[in-house]
């Protein structure tokens, strides 16, 4: 029976012969497999959809702010800040056509090429990997190893705020984590003017006192459950509506596990104790033996 026309474009003797589709099946087939893949256009402005349903999300009991709808859209408004290891971004997840709407921060960790891993074997140690394979791997700094590393950023920060946000600690709520980029409660004004880093404020004699006090009961939370920052400064630590907030806890250390735990707390200690006497903290308020000494019996290491 002879066959049509179209079906000649389609099986060409060529083609038959060689068992390969024409040109134009192939271009059929593609714009198949593009359409069925293929999402709803976005909204103007919008530059993906929101990435809620695809990766660990945050705590609960979930603030009321956290948009968590599957047709919200995210735009990104700017950056916020730029790192060695990580970039800060500023998006906002809106549902389209409705007043659900969020603004966020996203963090986003660099690829193994371009980040540093300087500081890595001091913070690692005490965590535990699975396999004897891929410890093998981080010490050598194998490629393998470097990737292994920039996961265990990412996931170790989403794990810590999550754990810290959970018992009390002035820390962004983490809303979730997707590869290696973080989405957090945004810390700041409304109208996505960022929160200063205490080092960039200037508080009165009362305000400073304040905010010592704050940052000390903060810092025994973390004792309390074993923990320190790691790499405190006055540059991670936030204020906003006269609240200390801390940040950037990809490092956060193990003061029971880690071998050198306690020499990292002592150093967290020392280096905001250092900021605060500079701006002229009483004295009386900075024993760092102290103040070490305490936070350490909250460790149960005294």
């Amino acid at each position: 029976m002879a066959r049509s026309h179209e079906a000649e474009d389609v099986f060409d003797p060529q083609s038959r012969r060689s068992g390969r589709l024409t040109e134009q099946e192939r271009a059929r087939l593609a714009a198949v497999r593009e359409s069925a893949f293929a999402g709803p256009p976005l909204p103007p402005g919008a530059d993906r959809w929101s990435t809620w349903g695809d990766g660990e999300q945050g705590p609960h009991p979930r603030p009321d702010w956290v948009v968590t709808e599957l047709a919200a859209a995210d735009t990104e408004l700017g950056v916020l800040k730029t790192g060695k290891e990580a970039d800060v971004h500023l998006i906002r997840r809106a549902v389209p056509d409705t007043d659900r709407a969020a603004v966020m921060a996203a963090k986003r960790y660099r690829s193994n090429e371009h980040r540093m891993f300087h500081r890595d074997a001091g913070y690692l140690e005490g965590r535990r990997m699975r396999r004897s394979r891929e410890m093998r791997a981080i010490e050598n700094r194998t490629s393998f190893g470097r990737n292994l590393i920039a996961e265990q950023w990412t996931v170790a920060e989403f794990a810590a705020l999550s754990r810290l946000w959970s018992i009390g600690v002035p820390v962004p709520y983490p809303v979730q984590r997707s590869g290696t980029e973080l989405l957090l409660e945004f810390i700041g004004d409304a109208d996505g003017t960022a929160a200063p880093r205490l080092a960039e404020t200037r508080p009165g004699p009362e305000e400073l006192t304040e905010l010592w006090h704050q940052l000390l009961a903060a810092l025994e939370i973390l004792a309390s459950e074993g923990m320190t920052h790691g790499d405190l400064s006055a540059y991670n630590l936030l204020v906003h509506d006269g609240q200390i907030v801390l940040i950037d806890l990809p490092q956060i250390v193990d003061v029971v596990a880690n071998p050198r735990g306690s020499e990292f707390l002592a150093r967290d200690v020392a280096n905001v104790m250092g900021w605060f006497r500079s701006r002229g903290l009483p004295e009386d308020l900075l024993d760092a033996d102290h103040v070490t000494g305490r936070l350490l019996a909250a460790a149960g290491l005294d």
